[in-house]
């Protein structure tokens, strides 16, 4: 593997790690009311990489107020 394609790995799996934790985080702290479906399913879908947590933070959140 190259130098390149090293770090582009890096990178890559850095960032999955990043929005995974960030929707979460984001999860454990929104209520219940303020997420679309469940909780637990949302939690699971966001080890799926890379699209369960881009899925959560795009559609699994309702709006605040």
């Amino acid at each position: 593997m190259s130098d390149k394609q090293r770090t582009l790995v890096v990178v890559g799996g850095a960032v999955e790690v990043v929005l995974t934790t960030i929707a979460l985080v984001d999860l454990a702290r929104r209520p219940a009311g303020q997420v679309r479906g469940s909780k637990v399913a949302w939690a699971l879908a966001s080890f799926v990489q890379p699209v369960g947590p881009i899925a959560y933070l795009v559609w699994g959140r309702r709006p605040w107020g």
